[in-house]
């Protein structure tokens, strides 16, 4: 792996109805414990989208990134994922350099086509459109934080003469990464040359992104490969996982329904994925897992859960400290 490793944080921002914490606190609580992380030395925080859920599960995530943003100093900031075809492009362009801005530089961008039919509906999104629309938004994405005006002509999209400022303050804007859960997703992501957000099987995401970039003369080495994977460090695991099991179970439910609404065929649930499950057990344990998991996949960035929803944010930020302590030196090495 040339690509040195990154450990970051996850947040989709929910919590349990009727629970102790309402949506302002888990906003705040949010807030807090990326200046912790950020103080620890996380790599990146990633948010998640989805829309319409009583839960509260993050629906913008501009806002929070930017308070996010304006109180930390190094920790990087990006999405696993946000629904492109449900933003305008031009739009999207000025708000991640604004944000960039905010952040000096931090931002990295995270993309997915989006499959839940309910939110293409509400945004009044022909969800059949959104393989046209997610490429024709990345390469104007692209357009737009070059240093000169575009014009662009499309099926979806029809721009004349835009010029977009202010520009991001990396060069050509935050880097990109598209998520894969099968190979379509795969070639998009090597065509474009993006880092790869894989979530589905070896040899239907990884395989072909891999070698697609190699047929395109491009060294897979050279990009990054991330993923969401819970990981939590106890000396008791008999007390502690039937709260984090729980708050998992609520965490991952949703996406059943979501897989039982989508037209598409994804094979979720089916065990064959590249592992997503929690990695729970004494700093010794999550090592050794994590060694092996990393070894497997080529994963070079892997975000865990920071706020999982019911569960107490003192205890995640125990959580935190003792991943930065214990876990990540001992990966990094």
């Amino acid at each position: 792996m040339s690509q040195p490793l990154r450990f970051g944080v996850m947040y989709d921002c929910r919590h349990v109805p009727g629970g102790q914490m309402t949506m302002t606190d888990v906003y705040s609580a949010t807030v807090e414990q990326a200046v912790l992380a950020d103080e620890l030395g996380f790599d990146h925080i990633w948010f998640s989208e989805h829309h319409f859920l009583e839960d509260g599960y993050l629906p913008a995530f501009q806002p929070l990134a930017g308070a996010i943003a304006a109180r930390t100093t190094q920790i990087r900031i990006s999405n696993d994922i946000a629904l492109l075809p449900l933003y305008h492009p031009v739009r999207l362009a000025e708000e991640l350099a604004v944000l960039d801005h905010i952040s000096n530089g931090r931002m990295e961008f995270g993309i997915g086509m989006g499959y839940v039919p309910k939110e293409f509906e509400a945004f009044g999104v022909p969800l059949k459109n959104r393989v046209s629309m997610t490429d024709e938004a990345i390469e104007i994405l692209r357009l737009a934080w070059k240093d000169e005006p575009f014009s662009f002509k499309g099926k979806r999209y029809e721009l004349s003469n835009i010029n977009v400022y202010p520009k991001p303050v990396q060069p050509l804007g935050p880097p990109l990464w598209i998520a894969a859960m099968k190979e379509p997703g795969a070639l998009r992501a090597a065509r474009f040359e993006t880092n790869l957000l894989p979530q589905g099987r070896r040899e239907d995401v990884l395989d072909p992104w891999r070698n697609e970039l190699k047929t395109q003369g491009k060294d897979p080495n050279d990009y990054r490969v991330g993923i969401i994977r819970s990981v939590y460090v106890t000396d008791d695991k008999e007390r502690d996982w039937p709260v984090i099991r729980e708050a998992e179970r609520f965490r991952m439910g949703v996406y059943n329904t979501f897989m039982a609404e989508t037209p598409d065929e994804y094979g979720w649930g089916s065990g064959d994925g590249i592992p997503q499950n929690v990695i729970i057990g004494t700093p010794r344990e999550v090592i050794s897992q994590l060694k092996a998991f990393i070894d497997a996949y080529g994963i070079t960035d892997i975000a865990t859960s920071g706020l999982p929803p019911g569960v107490d944010p003192e205890f995640m930020a125990n959580n935190l400290e003792r991943l930065a302590r214990e876990v990540i030196p001992e990966l990094s090495r």
